[in-house]
């Protein structure tokens, strides 16, 4: 395993008065205190126009309005030479929209980035949500405090699971003790302690513990509840002392003052574990389940106390199975019945005691930061992994242009359900289920199979797949569902129209190229009851996809009256919406460009000479021009459409992420364009796009694994998506054995001044 030498932490630091502060504080002093490094130093994060008295540890600090800060940062960083970067995330405490300046540090840098995220929200803005996917897509690792940050990554951020690491908030590792010592030194001496710490602002909920008091008094008239902390630095800024005082008026309204203690301090390490110390209950009675992590909960968890919480995100899982009590939100009477049975029960207080101290021992900050040292080391093994790649020779010699058909990972990711959406590295991932979309391009590659000199698909398999598709048709509202979980129950009564035309695709070709007779017959049929609902569509990817199964449909039934008439009405509405967003500058059937872009100008031109109208060919030879020169990377290797682009109106399109679904439809387009015109340039567009996944590509580095035919989902910037799911697969193969099948491929290598060119680029 490599030694790490030097380490940085990004982050907010002490003496800023916040939790991320003290978090990135703590984490570095536990590093460095294992030994294991002989460096680490903190890039702090200054709000506004503060300034700090940071100690020496604290090498630079950005202030985070001012974009240039970021710039030097990454500087600093790569000229320091830094084996790794610890980012500690959090919104609020970078600049620019939802604090996408960080952005700036990150793509600067050299070397690996472990990002540790405080908070993952369940419903994010469109703005913070691509902040933080471009956050994700340039660490090497992320780290979540709880298994819900772990859960949310996975369903509302699509972070391959391979990816997230569970490491739990720190503490100090401190002697199980009994409190009354601590409470004679800081004047609680006889007694009942409640305890709430941390910065103080509307969403703890202290109020409710204040309106519970009253309650609790009644069978404790020695209970004391004591507020430690200094108000929250932001709210003191917007509205002062405000709130503060609003608590202390309501302890005098319902005559408790002497039994609410508010100490407006923030304090150091020692001072607080001596404060927790005295306390018999600790409380967190915060307002909000959104709430991913809470080091009070977790410094008071670890110093053996009793916990009564509301049940946010990290008090619902590290108070689970009776470690501590959950509370309603807001239910002062609740906290309150809730606390007065422990303080008037002994017994059953100091066995929660003893349940929680046990159960934090691998929290300890020293347990902590072992955890992160092998976290940072795997980052650093990943990270030097991907230089050689970058460094290797791109794989275009002379006879491995295209690579043998192989199907061993398609095989593994299908079942007797059908082909499954996604897989964690290679290994199918059963949890995401099964989806339309994934089975109806299975089926389309089965077909392809037929007709190519290659191996057939298995007879088996191939009708599990048209079995999919034929379940997935839903008589009742005419459409077909998309999304199927693992255990065969389907999640939609309708899926998307997009789904929908890419299932009629499949179908038309089904119908056209199935070596089974039947399984024509049937195909046709489903495609004729389908095609009926596409008229009403909306979607211009959905009036492609249909387009192309309608061409194919034809092939096998060329007098079909309404599968023409439909043609003509679906190839006319994309040549208005052309007609209406068409500039100079700008060759396109939308304002902006999303996925699948391709397979727009493909439909004009197969359907041109389908029904033998040409001002439909030539309308979709424009367009695809326009869009492979986009396309084109200034050394001339394929770049498709990042999805870091899908909605930028009429914008240069930005490089990541880059995805196998573009390089595949890119791919049939031009070869659709060569046919249809003749010219030559088109097939060397093919090859091109062909190439990206082989390693004519940004980063210079394969997507597939040759020998099994998997597919990388992607190209992030600096390092591919390992992860290999059903749709990366199918378009890897369905654009394999369009290239096996293309005539004359051996004389449109990619030229030697191109690539070189291009190693010159990644070296």
């Amino acid at each position: 395993m490599t030694r790490l030498r030097r380490v940085a932490f990004l982050g907010n630091s002490l003496p800023r008065r916040c939790g991320i502060a003290t978090f990135t504080t703590d984490l570095q002093q536990a590093v460095a205190a294992t030994g294991a490094t002989s460096s680490t130093a903190i890039v702090a994060m200054t709000d506004d126009d503060h300034n700090y008295d940071y100690p020496p540890v604290v090498r630079l600090q950005v202030h985070d309005q001012k974009v240039e800060e970021y710039e030097r940062a990454a500087r600093f960083l790569n000229s320091e030479q830094f084996d790794v970067l610890s980012l500690q995330h959090e919104f609020g405490i970078f600049g620019g929209d939802a604090g996408s300046h960080v952005m700036t540090l990150l793509a600067g840098v050299d070397m690996p980035i472990v990002t540790t995220l405080h908070t993952v929200l369940a419903t994010p803005s469109p703005v913070q949500r691509r902040v933080l996917r471009e956050i994700v897509d340039v660490s090497t690792s992320v780290i979540v405090m709880a298994e819900k940050g772990r859960q949310l990554l996975r369903s509302e951020y699509d972070v391959p699971a391979a990816k997230i690491q569970i490491i739990p908030h720190g503490i100090p590792d401190c002697a199980f003790v009994a409190p009354e010592a601590a409470k004679l030194r800081r004047g609680f001496g006889g007694r009942a302690v409640i305890l709430t710490f941390g910065l103080i602002s509307p969403n703890k909920g202290i109020e409710i513990m204040i309106e519970a008091m009253p309650a609790i008094l009644q069978s404790r008239p020695d209970a004391v509840y004591v507020v430690l902390g200094a108000t929250h630095p932001n709210l003191v800024r917007r509205e002062g002392e405000t709130y503060r005082e609003s608590l202390k008026k309501r302890t005098r309204d319902l005559g408790i003052e002497a039994h609410v203690v508010f100490l407006d301090q923030f304090v150091d390490q020692a001072t607080l574990v001596d404060f927790i110390s005295m306390c018999d209950v600790y409380a967190t009675p915060y307002l909000n389940e959104a709430q991913m992590t809470s080091g009070t909960l977790a410094y008071s968890f670890g110093l053996g106390k009793a916990v009564v919480s509301t049940p946010y995100w990290h008090a619902r899982e590290l108070l689970a199975e009776g470690r501590g009590v959950l509370v309603p939100f807001g239910d002062s009477a609740a906290i309150g019945a809730e606390i007065s049975a422990l303080l008037t029960d002994d017994a059953r207080r100091e066995a929660l005691r003893k349940v929680a101290y046990a159960h934090s021992r691998s929290m300890t900050w020293e347990r902590t930061a072992e955890r992160y040292l092998g976290t940072f080391e795997g980052a650093i093994d990943h990270h030097g992994k991907s230089v050689v790649r970058q460094k290797e020779e791109v794989p275009f010699e002379s006879g491995r242009f295209p690579p043998r058909m192989r199907l061993s990972h398609f095989l593994s990711m299908c079942d007797d359900t059908g082909l499954f959406q996604h897989a964690i590295h290679c290994v199918p991932d059963r949890s995401h289920g099964y989806c339309v979309d994934d089975n109806a391009r299975a089926l389309l590659l089965a077909c392809a199979l037929n007709t190519l000199g290659e191996e057939r698909l298995h007879e088996a398999l191939t009708s599990v797949l048209a079995a999919f598709v034929q379940d997935a048709w839903n008589p009742d509202t005419r459409r077909f569902r998309n999304f199927m979980s693992f255990q065969r129950r389907w999640l939609e009564d309708s899926g998307s129209e997009d789904s929908h035309g890419r299932t009629l695709w499949a179908l038309g070709e089904c119908a056209r190229n199935d070596a089974n007779p039947s399984r024509r017959r049937w195909a046709a049929a489903l495609f004729c009851e389908a095609a009926q609902s596409a008229e009403a569509f909306q979607s211009p990817r959905a009036w492609a996809f249909t387009l192309l199964g309608l061409e194919a449909f034809r092939v096998a039934f060329a007098q079909d009256a309404r599968a023409i008439e439909l043609q003509h009405l679906l190839a006319a509405r994309l040549l208005s919406i052309l007609s209406s967003v068409e500039t100079q500058d700008w060759v396109w059937f939308e304002d902006g460009l999303s996925y699948d872009n391709a397979r727009l100008p493909q439909a004009l031109i197969v359907t041109g000479a389908s029904v033998g109208e040409p001002h439909y060919g030539s309308a979709g030879l424009r367009t695809l021009r326009w869009l492979m020169t986009l396309q084109t990377a200034e050394t001339g290797f394929f770049r498709p459409v990042g999805s870091q682009s899908f909605g930028d109106l009429r914008r240069y399109p930005r490089a990541f992420d880059q995805q196998p679904l573009e390089a595949t439809a890119s791919v049939s387009a031009c070869l659709a364009a060569w046919r249809a015109d003749g010219d030559p340039s088109w097939k060397v567009h093919a090859v091109r796009a062909f190439e990206w996944f082989l390693g004519g590509n940004d980063l210079a580095l394969p997507l597939v694994d040759p020998e099994t035919g998997s597919c990388c989902d992607g190209l992030h910037p600096g390092r591919v998506n390992e992860n290999r799911g059903g749709e990366s697969v199918v378009s890897y193969l369905l654009g394999l054995a369009e290239m096996r099948g293309l005539e004359g491929f051996a004389g449109i290598h990619a030229k030697p001044a191109t690539l070189r060119a291009l190693r010159t680029r990644v070296h």
